[in-house]
């Protein structure tokens, strides 16, 4: 049976196992995907550990959703008790655990952001578990056999845990169950193929052994690639700044990405697009206007793209968003909830307060949480993007404009 995966390897960076062989039993993903007689599962796991999902994240969920549209099911589970440990992948210390609460606020952000990507709404589209369901019922004596699977060993190959053992940091025990637990999530749900980026390895494969050690098929692995932020040197992270968040402005979407440095707009195109690649502009920036256009859109519409697009080429800064003069404010240091009614964003600081408490308050993308907040001076608002809610908006500029 023939049939064309152009969609399944377009910008993966490994699948395993990869090889097909009838005598010894293995088969590829391509001939599992060809025979199957029922939708396949596929599972991605995300631990909400934070509030908000940058473009580097979305990868694996567009994945996802070409499994969906290759009349698949994409498992997608919520690692609500997973992220009260954190994955220790790529850390160098042990990560904060977070609250119940945290997790779960953290968990609905999530879903809102993924909505323009996954089909949430086509029945047997779509299965959203949460591992709590079954890592909160584990009992002692089936703990004891996950961690009897697994070596001191081999847990110290993974590559966070060898460096930080080398560099005598510490490695608490709680942190060798996390792949232990992901992998569980595979068993738990009967994955046929894992989603995850190239980091994630060592995880989808303690869970294709879990499967094993359960009776159940083992599933195949599907790596994709890290994607290089903004700056065009690092990886994308919010910590960096050289992020695009899907919760921003589509005006600052845009100014962000018709910047992106030519030596990695094909990656964004592979990665971030269903654009053909042999079809792109030649010239870098019609290039880098189509890339900002296309992202722009799968988020928020044809309208807002073509909006965006003619506000960058009228003025080359972020348009269709309201000025606010910060030397409106009478005084600094001056309080957020303060700026919120000054800006007629919020009615009263008392509901600027509440909008903060409700997680509906973004600086430049960046969730705010402290009610108490306070700047300084002028200058560290300037240029920056105040939200509330998902339609109201201001850009903070230090002085009116003539």
């Amino acid at each position: 049976m023939n049939q064309n995966f152009d969609w399944l390897h377009r910008g993966v960076a490994e699948i395993f196992p990869q090889h097909h062989d009838a005598d010894s039993g293995t088969e590829s993903l391509e001939t599992r995907l060809a025979n199957a007689q029922t939708p396949l599962r596929i599972k991605l796991g995300i631990d909400p550990t934070g509030i908000d999902i940058h473009l580097g994240h979305s990868i694996p969920v567009r994945k996802l959703r070409a499994f969906q549209d290759a009349g698949h099911t994409a498992v997608l589970i919520i690692g609500d008790f997973t992220a009260r440990i954190g994955d220790p992948t790529g850390k160098s210390q042990m990560r904060r655990q977070l609250t119940e609460q945290e997790v779960a606020d953290n968990a609905q952000t999530y879903l809102e952001q993924m909505r323009p990507i996954l089909d949430f709404d086509t029945p047997g589209r779509l299965e959203v578990k949460y591992n709590s369901e079954w890592l909160s019922r584990l009992d002692l004596g089936k703990v004891l056999q996950l961690l009897s699977t697994m070596t001191v060993g081999q847990m110290l190959a993974k590559e966070g845990f060898a460096e930080r053992y080398r560099q005598e940091n510490p490695i608490f025990l709680h942190e060798f169950l996390y792949p232990l637990m992901q992998g569980f999530d595979s068993v738990a749900v009967a994955a046929d193929v894992e989603l995850g980026g190239t980091d994630q390895k060592f995880n989808i494969a303690v869970g294709r052994d879990l499967q094993r050690h359960f009776g159940l098929k083992p599933q195949f692995g599907l790596l994709l690639p890290i994607l290089i932020g903004t700056d065009g040197v690092q990886k994308m992270s919010k910590s960096l700044s050289n992020y695009v968040g899907l919760a921003e402005h589509p005006a600052q979407k845009y100014q962000k990405l018709q910047g992106i440095p030519d030596q990695i707009l094909e990656q964004y195109f592979e990665l971030l697009t269903d654009l053909n690649m042999g079809e792109l502009p030649e010239n870098p920036r019609d290039r880098q206007e189509l890339l900002a256009s296309e992202i722009v859109r799968q988020y928020h519409g044809t309208e807002a793209a073509a909006s965006a697009q003619a506000a960058a080429r009228s003025s080359g800064k972020i348009g269709d968003i309201p000025e606010f003069a910060l030397d409106n404010v009478p005084q600094f240091p001056a309080k957020l909830a303060t700026i919120l009614q000054l800006t007629g964003l919020c009615k009263s600081t008392g509901e600027g307060k509440r909008k903060i408490q409700e997680g509906g308050v973004r600086l430049d993308g960046d969730r705010i949480t402290d009610v108490d907040l306070s700047y300084g001076q002028p200058e560290e608002l300037g240029g920056k993007v105040l939200q509330v809610g998902k339609n109201k908006f201001v850009r903070l500029v230090s002085h009116a404009s003539v």
